[in-house]
């Protein structure tokens, strides 16, 4: 077992938790496996439920580097693994020629050398320190981009064709995330293991406010959970509000001087809990005053 890697479950449990994340027994487990066992883990689920979170924490309790590749529609190769530095190479042709080294063959070979080499995210993980990396929203690459992927989930190394072959001397912890906007490939999951994060219940997400914003009063805590578990379910809002919303909106009703929930001071600050105006008007008038008793009987 790795230097720093947690004994058992509950020690994983309970590292996540010192770092302010609040995980469940299955969670703790798959994240305790890929630990011990070195392997890639593939998280999916709705936004906001808390995945790049657990990378972060998992980063700063191990610790570890984190080093993050934020995936976006083309991206390449360059961008995530390696680019040559064109600039210096030139460079060095103009300073090699104005020194009278006339060996061409020489030349050319010497342009292709480490000291030229840009490291990305996927290759500044593989080499220096132990890292943690972070592949964020995988769903939004490419989907030949997944192919670029496999060598470093497999082996954790990277192939240079100029150079050769990059390992990693200790290998990442590598955690990947995806909103499921498309179907990750099957060859990634298979060198993945994998958890669905889905909204913690309620109980679980009052724990996560409690650590996350202590100074929010309980019983305004509480009415908040259950004002935001109430918009999870079925398909009444486009985007229902993530843990993150619901901190940020207890903080903010907070800031405002409010020890409970109230109509008034719900609608003036929905935009704080919800992120698109057709919701936003969804819930005004009747619907928010209804929902809003609803939070307080359910949870006094």
């Amino acid at each position: 077992m790795a230097e720093g890697i947690p004994g058992d479950i509950a020690a994983t449990r309970a590292l996540l938790e010192a770092g302010g994340y609040v995980a469940d027994t299955a969670l703790a487990t798959t994240v305790h496996l890929a630990l011990v066992m070195g392997r890639p883990l593939l998280l999916e689920g709705e936004p906001g439920t808390g995945k790049t979170e657990i990378a972060k924490v998992l980063a700063a309790q191990l610790p570890r580097r984190l080093v993050r590749l934020q995936c976006h529609d083309g991206m390449d190769l360059a961008s995530a693994a390696y680019e040559w530095n064109h600039a210096r190479q030139l460079m060095a042709i103009r300073l090699a020629e104005a020194a009278g080294e006339g060996d061409r063959a020489a030349l050319e070979r010497g342009l292709y050398d480490r000291r030229f080499l840009e490291p990305r995210p996927l290759l500044q993980a593989i080499e220096g320190s132990p890292a943690l990396l972070l592949i964020d929203e995988l769903d939004r690459a490419d989907e030949p981009f997944e192919a670029f992927l496999l060598e470093v989930l497999a082996d954790f190394q990277i192939t240079v064709p100029e150079l050769g072959t990059l390992r990693a001397e200790t290998p990442p912890v590598v955690i990947i995330t995806s909103n499921r906007t498309r179907e990750v490939h099957d060859a990634i999951r298979r060198r993945c293991l994998y958890h669905w994060v889905d909204y913690p219940d309620p109980a679980r997400e009052l724990a996560i406010l409690a650590r996350r914003a202590p100074e929010v009063p309980a019983a305004l805590s509480a009415q908040v959970v259950a004002f935001a578990q109430g918009l999870r379910g079925g398909d009444a809002f486009f985007k229902p509000p993530g843990v993150a919303e619901t901190v940020d909106w207890a903080r903010a009703l907070t800031a405002l001087n409010r020890r409970e929930l109230e109509p008034a001071a719900a609608e003036a600050t929905l935009g704080v809990l919800l992120k698109y105006q057709d919701d936003i008007a969804r819930l005004r008038g009747e619907e928010l005053a209804r929902r809003v008793e609803e939070a307080r009987a359910a949870l006094p």
